[in-house]
C-alpha cells in the first residue's frame, strides 16, 4: 500500500488557494464545492507534538473536489506541473474512470493544473484530457505540453476568486452547447 508522506502533499499549493476561491464562491453564493479527503489509516502517531508520522491510503481516492454551480453538477483535480510538460501518470486510471461516470451521469469533470514555474492556471476540460489519455494508446507519450493548450482556457485571478474556476466552467458550458 502506498504510505503517506511529502510526496502527497505535492499539490497543497494549489488547493490552498482554490480552498479560498471556493469560499469566495460560498460566500457570493455561485457554488458549493468541497474538498474530498483522502481516507488514511494512521500508522505512527507522535504523541508529543500530536501528529500523523506516518500513515497509507485506505483506498483510491476519486477527485479532489465534488460541488455544485448554479445547478450543475461539478468534480475536479488539482495538479500542480513543474515543468511545460505535464505527465498523464499524474492522472490515475481510477480517476479517469470516474470522471468518465461522472460525465456520463450529466456533471462536468474537468481537472485545475497549475504550471507553477510561469504561476498560470489552466482549465482543463474532460473532452480535452480524454483526448490525450486517447493518443496514448496510438504510440504518443504519455505527456502532454504547455504549447498545445488552448489559450482561451488558461485562468486569470479576479478580486475573491485566486484560481477562477468558473470562468473555465462558463467557456466549456458554451462549447458544450455548441455541439
Amino acid at each position: 500500500m502506498p504510505t503517506w508522506n511529502s510526496r502527497g502533499l505535492r499539490g497543497s499549493t494549489l488547493e490552498e488557494l482554490i480552498n479560498v476561491t471556493n469560499e469566495y464562491y460560498r460566500e457570493k453564493n455561485l457554488a458549493l464545492v468541497q474538498k474530498i479527503p483522502t481516507p488514511i489509516t494512521p500508522t505512527k502517531f507522535n504523541p508529543e507534538t500530536r501528529r500523523i508520522e506516518e500513515a497509507f491510503f485506505e483506498k483510491d481516492s476519486t477527485v479532489d473536489y465534488i460541488g455544485v454551480v448554479q445547478g450543475i453538477p461539478i468534480c475536479f483535480d488539482a495538479k500542480e506541473c513543474v515543468s511545460d510538460t505535464f505527465s498523464l501518470q499524474n492522472i490515475h486510471d481510477h480517476q479517469f474512470r470516474f470522471m468518465t461516470d461522472y460525465e456520463k451521469q450529466g456533471g462536468i469533470a474537468f481537472l485545475i493544473i497549475m504550471f507553477t514555474t510561469r504561476n498560470d492556471f489552466y482549465y482543463m476540460r474532460y473532452s480535452e484530457l480524454k483526448i490525450y489519455i486517447d493518443r496514448i494508446s496510438e504510440g504518443h507519450p504519455k505527456n502532454f505540453k504547455y504549447a498545445e493548450l488552448d489559450d482561451d482556457f488558461f485562468l486569470k485571478g479576479r478580486g475573491g476568486a485566486l484560481v477562477p474556476y468558473l470562468e473555465g466552467l462558463s467557456l466549456d458550458l458554451n462549447e458544450r452547447d455548441g455541439d
